[in-house]
């Protein structure tokens, strides 16, 4: 650990800077109130899926799903955008099958 740290700290003293950049990301932003809000609501859905209140649940984290989704298109992340894009599928078929009583 230290051994990273002393290269860290080499760099940074290349650059001739004191300021130190940490990727984070966006904050104040669309995708931020997005993501913050959609992991709410997939909170919320687990826990009406521990209740358990079914298919509420499953609107509570398609919904969360598709915020996530978007953000992933908004951040040009291809996990992200996978993920919840097949989440999405996945939530949406059990809406469906809730409704045709499958």
């Amino acid at each position: 650990m230290t051994e990273y740290k002393k290269k860290l700290d080499d760099k940074i003293k290349e650059l001739n800077s004191t300021r130190v950049f940490k990727k984070i990301t966006p904050k104040g932003d669309l995708s931020w109130y997005i993501k913050w809000i959609s992991s709410v609501i997939i909170l919320t859905g687990m826990v009406l899926t521990s209740i358990p209140i079914s298919p509420m649940n499953l609107y509570f984290h398609f919904t969360g799903v598709v915020g996530w989704f978007i953000v992933g298109m908004l951040w040009h992340d291809r996990a992200l955008i996978m993920l919840n894009a097949v989440a999405a599928v996945i939530f949406a078929t059990g809406i469906l099958n809730s409704y045709i009583g499958a």
